[in-house]
């Protein structure tokens, strides 16, 4: 399988707190947050994770999100895909308002519907690789489908290692099959949580080429949180979150523009550290 990165122009564009992404406000959105907010606690010691995010992504996109510590990008991740609920304000998946959904069909929707990948890749290892990769389905309630399963590990390049368990796998392997488990069920969206946390450079730049080939060649839509600057530059868009709200954002931007722009984000807190 031939592995690739997409050579991007340098390109630039400060926005204020709403970020639209695509063609009109008519658009079939995959990811839509309108006015969100989570707060933790109340009165005086409440935490705004989130301060009222409006975002609209289109199908077929390659989103990454980055932001310093405690800037709200978990709490973001979580509430788009319907693993936290929101305080105010509505989420939509693939066109559904998952806002207020009940816990049980909310549970169906993201086995149907959405895939994950985390960084600590989260394979039981007690079942086989292919096994691992029906999961979503058997969890849905479906029969295994094992001619897809057999597809999507070609994609990822684990052709003839569906009868091995994970402890047989290298962790660049491992990650290729949570991403096989992740795309098995064709998802409106495939949420990455620091997909490449716990790999070395050669194999983060192998699994990152396997999210972008999912967008480019198999129309999928990716949101994934990042703190790497290199990972990030694979993204079509990086959103910056600072303090709960999208301050800015960068499209298809080389990795030492990401860079520069991460170090604008948190060098007034350093600065005022060091005054201290």
């Amino acid at each position: 399988m031939g592995l690739r990165k997409r050579r991007y122009d340098n390109g630039a564009e400060k926005t204020p707190q709403n970020v639209r992404s695509g063609p009109s406000p008519d658009a079939d959105w995959a990811v839509e947050l309108r006015s969100v907010q989570r707060r933790y606690g109340r009165g005086t010691s409440a935490v705004h994770a989130l301060r009222g995010i409006d975002l609209t992504l289109p199908r077929g996109t390659y989103t990454a999100v980055m932001g310093p510590s405690g800037s709200g990008k978990s709490t973001f991740l979580q509430c788009a895909a319907g693993l936290d609920h929101p305080t105010s304000g509505t989420v939509r998946l693939g066109g559904t308002e998952i806002t207020g959904m009940s816990e049980n069909k909310l549970t169906a929707l993201r086995r149907e519907r959405l895939g994950f990948v985390f960084q600590a890749f989260n394979l039981l290892p007690s079942l086989t690789v292919e096994q691992n990769v029906v999961l979503p389905m058997r969890l849905a309630g479906h029969r295994p489908d094992r001619h897809r399963a057999a597809e999507v590990l070609a994609q990822v390049g684990l052709d003839g290692l569906a009868r091995r368990r994970p402890g047989q796998l290298s962790g660049g392997q491992q990650q290729r099959v949570a991403i096989a488990r992740a795309l098995v069920t064709r998802p409106d969206v495939v949420f990455a949580d620091e997909p490449t946390g716990a790999l070395d450079t050669r194999t983060a730049t192998e699994v990152l080429a396997l999210l972008r080939q999912a967008v480019d060649d198999l129309g999928a839509t990716v949101v994934m949180v990042t703190h790497d600057p290199t990972a990030a530059a694979w993204a079509d868009r990086v959103l910056f979150l600072a303090d709960g709200s999208i301050v800015d954002h960068l499209d298809r931007a080389p990795a030492e523009q990401i860079a520069a722009r991460m170090t604008a984000l948190t060098a007034p807190a350093t600065t005022v550290r060091a005054a201290a």
